[in-house]
């Protein structure tokens, strides 16, 4: 096995294609079939199968040897870039997950950061949901994701703490009050994000002793307020999704209080590369942390 091989591999698994992966690589369609037939025939074990009807696949042991050709290729980068501080040129490559409102509000000003600072470092950016992000860290597709507690066995920093609001249409029954009850909401149809949104919501009805009463199940936050804006029902939403209302929704404060936390997860902060802990330590620096007051946008004209 060499460098190559293993790239040319996980860039195949990843693009699906032989021809696409030649092409990221600058290498004719022929190379790349010799390169991965030698691999599989020093491995002794088939990797991929081409299928007429699915098309290319990985093999059980394909998928599992994926895996751990991404741990390799992290170790390649990061021998380069401790190459590179040693010369006091940071270079790398940080692959970032996160979740859409995550993404919009918090990632960009941290690309923006490293990008103007550290010009030679290349950023790609992966949008998932929570579950999605989860998902891609444990299979290596990502070096640092933005998620929401549990956080299971990654390791992780608190970057943010976002106050939970209930949202509704401004003709509710219940407008007229400026702090909302959970017990006041178990009668009425609710609305919540699942794919890893939900752990928030769920323990703040169990800690209000009040029924969740689920009615609509989404995944996007602008499909969400949109369904409240026509009535359908009412949800509770974080902080960042409510930075910009569509006319005929309004916000009220819930009692208890209720907060997502965002953290930056890794698997390893002891192993994590040079650029992954810029990303990190920039983050950290840009953001407010975990006690951010409430933005003014939120809480002007509201009650």
């Amino acid at each position: 096995m060499n460098n190559t091989q293993i790239r040319l591999f996980v860039s195949i698994a990843e693009s699906g294609s032989f021809t696409k992966a030649g092409l990221d690589m600058n290498m004719t369609q022929p190379a790349v079939s010799r390169a991965i037939s030698a691999l599989e025939a020093e491995l002794a074990v088939k990797l991929l199968l081409r299928d007429r009807r699915s098309g290319l696949m990985l093999t059980d042991i394909g998928k599992r040897i994926l895996v751990i050709f991404r741990e390799i290729l992290i170790g390649y980068d990061k021998v380069e870039q401790e190459i590179s501080a040693e010369k006091g040129l940071e270079k790398g490559l940080i692959r970032i997950g996160a979740f859409p409102v995550a993404s919009a509000h918090l990632v960009p000003k941290i690309i923006r950061s490293i990008a103007s600072s550290y010009p030679e470092i290349e950023i790609r950016l992966y949008e998932g949901t929570v579950a999605e992000v989860k998902e891609w860290l444990e299979a290596r597709i990502i070096d640092v994701g933005l998620i929401i507690p549990p956080v299971g066995d990654f390791d992780f920093v608190p970057l943010f703490r976002e106050k939970l609001y209930a949202v509704l249409q401004d003709d509710h029954p219940l407008r007229h009050k400026a702090v909302i009850c959970v017990k006041d909401l178990e009668d009425e149809p609710m609305l919540i994000c699942r794919s890893g949104y939900e752990p928030p919501v769920v323990d703040l009805f169990q800690r209000g002793g009040s029924k969740l009463n689920v009615k609509y199940e989404v995944s996007s936050y602008l499909t969400a307020l949109n369904m409240v804006k026509e009535g359908l029902a009412v949800g509770v939403m974080s902080q960042l999704s409510l930075l910009s209302l569509p006319p005929g929704v309004i916000i009220r404060e819930l009692a208890p209080d209720a907060y997502r936390d965002i953290h930056l997860a890794v698997n390893s902060l002891a192993e994590a590369s040079i650029a992954v802990r810029l990303f990190i330590d920039t983050a950290l620096r840009l953001t407010a942390g975990p006690d951010t007051a409430v933005p003014n946008v939120i809480q002007a004209g509201q009650m």
